[in-house]
């Protein structure tokens, strides 16, 4: 079975729980944590993702990163996935955990790829434009500078993208050249 589709079944039953216990920010927030803690830490990624390693090894280690941070039902959950030897795709699961709770709260995620820090008047500006695009949902930004660009910016919603950079538009430019 491809592993989005059993991170995102993964994912939905941590959701229901979640709700059902009431603890749905605390989890959201755990997810959070843990996809940080990963990205941050190659070594242990790379100990989850090994297969030479034994689940009983991996399960200690998950427990003694994360059994004072997290909430104990999050805990929990995290034993089993080590249980079913499913840690290597722990990331996943936590990616979609996040996605289906954004989807849930009705949160639009965007990235704006810019040649600057945004000013508060352009953030603003760049909300509007995609709340306009998603039908009026909460937005939230994530802001990437890139010098190669030159000037302008690039906005990903989603898998649309609008590409309003300088450099875009000197190879548009140089293709109607070329034709």
């Amino acid at each position: 079975m491809a592993i989005a589709t059993v991170a995102a079944r993964y994912a939905k039953s941590l959701l229901d729980l979640a709700q059902e216990k009431g603890l749905t920010e605390t989890m959201y927030r755990d997810m959070q944590f843990f996809k940080h803690t990963v990205a941050q830490s190659r070594p242990l990624m790379l100990m989850l993702k090994n297969p030479i390693v034994r689940a009983e090894k991996k399960s200690a280690v998950l427990k003694a990163a994360f059994a004072t941070r997290v909430d104990p039902v999050t805990m929990s959950f995290f034993e089993i996935i080590a249980r079913k030897n499913r840690e290597g795709i722990m990331d996943a699961i936590a990616d979609e955990f996040i996605k289906q709770y954004d989807r849930l709260k009705g949160v639009e995620r965007a990235t704006i790829i810019t040649t600057v820090p945004l000013s508060d008047a352009l953030r603003e500006k760049f909300r509007a434009m995609v709340t306009k695009t998603t039908g009026g949902k909460l937005v939230e930004l994530d802001e990437k500078i890139d010098s190669k660009l030159i000037g302008g910016y690039v906005l990903r919603v989603g898998d649309q993208q609008i590409d309003g950079s300088i450099r875009n538009r000197l190879n548009e430019i140089r293709l109607q050249f070329l034709n």
